[in-house]
């Protein structure tokens, strides 16, 4: 069982009750240790909310890493789990890395390119592990969609969509007791963008992730639809990918009335695919001189990826919650199989890392630049 401790998700966050959920789901990991809150007092009482020992419990990252460091290698935590507001995601987790514990970092990876790439380095210079949580992967049927454009059964891909629809932030919710909107729309806490930094970044995830293409150049249009809004709440970008390819990334918290409908669809020469978070369960494969087929979570015929990413029989949902698991699942089976001295299965290594978050705050730097030129087609630059 991996030992974990978590930085920030305290009383009155979101993200991090997810997170432990998560961790927890499989039986590989034991909530050991914290620094729940940049407040010492609320990171105590959360502690002693969730049963941990007072001395285990830390009033900042700094002292969580440095006492931590000093127990028995059998004792200390092994993995750090850090859920705090993007411009909080660097100090801990390059601190945590040049320490040699594992890190699971919420998306996106770091308040600017800059320092995603200055953690690139310390990862590189580690003997540590690293996950970005990028929850829509982690969907069995997601992974079949990968395997299934990667088999050539779909013939070299032609175009690619991903939306990401929200209607939360349809009204200046900032302006009210909404802890949540208040730090997501605040640029010295969320960084340069919003609806692209906060859902964009999943949809271009997911993009690249599905199709297995790079994008390589984009043309964005970026709006702030509610007024006194200091970021981006609304976008639609065009893209070039890798390959000859193109495809339309769509990212918007004012769509009254949605709720978080991921969707991807990818088209080919020979027939497409489209999966969508409110039927998860399923991907409609699209034939151009047959029937369309409807693939089921659970069912024989699916790869290996979905199959290794399945808890439940066929016709049981399995949603957010799990997918979100399952990158803690295959994380700890990574750290568990090299702590043997075994080579991780491709299927536990299945999870995003390093990369995937550099190349998700380039997207976020290339779509905001790209929506302040008046240039038509942006190079893709990391």
């Amino acid at each position: 069982m991996i030992r974990l401790g978590m930085i920030g998700g305290g009383q009155g966050a979101f993200i991090g009750a997810v997170h432990r959920h998560a961790a927890a789901l499989d039986g590989l990991y034991k909530l050991v240790a914290g620094a729940f809150s940049s407040n010492p007092e609320t990171s105590r009482a959360s502690g002693q909310q969730l049963g941990l020992s007072a001395d285990r419990v830390y009033g900042s990252f700094q002292e969580l890493i440095e006492r931590e460091k000093q127990l028995p290698e059998n004792e200390r935590v092994q993995a750090l789990s850090i859920v705090t507001p993007n411009h909080l995601h660097f100090a801990p987790t390059k601190l945590a890395l040049e320490n040699g514990f594992h890190v699971i970092l919420d998306k996106p990876m770091t308040f600017s390119l800059a320092e995603a790439k200055e953690l690139q380095a310390v990862l590189a210079a580690s003997n540590a592990r690293f996950c970005l949580t990028h929850t829509y992967t982690g969907y069995p049927m997601v992974k079949e969609a990968r395997q299934l454009v990667a088999s050539g059964a779909l013939g070299a891909v032609r175009k690619v969509y991903v939306e990401y629809p929200q209607g939360w932030l349809s009204n200046f919710e900032e302006g009210s007791d909404n802890k949540q909107a208040a730090w997501r729309t605040d640029p010295s806490r969320s960084g340069i963008a919003g609806a692209m930094g906060d859902i964009g970044t999943h949809a271009f995830n997911l993009l690249e992730y599905v199709s297995g293409l790079a994008v390589t150049q984009l043309c964005a249009d970026i709006n702030t639809v509610v007024a006194g809004r200091q970021l981006d709440d609304d976008g639609a970008v065009l893209l070039r990918l890798s390959g000859g390819a193109s495809g339309v990334l769509i990212a918007t918290q004012v769509a009254a009335g949605e709720e978080n409908n991921v969707r991807v669809r990818v088209y080919g020469e020979k027939g497409g695919l489209e999966w969508q978070q409110a039927d998860a369960n399923t991907l409609q494969v699209k034939w151009l001189d047959r029937p369309t087929e409807i693939r089921r979570t659970g069912a024989g015929y699916v790869s290996s990826y979905a199959q290794h990413n399945t808890r439940t029989p066929a016709g049981h949902p399995e949603g957010y919650l799990e997918a979100f698991a399952n990158l803690y699942r295959n994380f700890a089976l990574t750290l568990q199989a090299e702590q043997a001295g075994q080579t991780p299965t491709p299927e536990a290594l299945d999870f995003p890392g390093m990369e995937e978050g550099v190349r998700g705050m380039a997207f976020i730097e290339n779509v905001i630049a790209s929506g302040r030129s008046t240039q038509k087609w942006t190079e893709f630059t990391v």
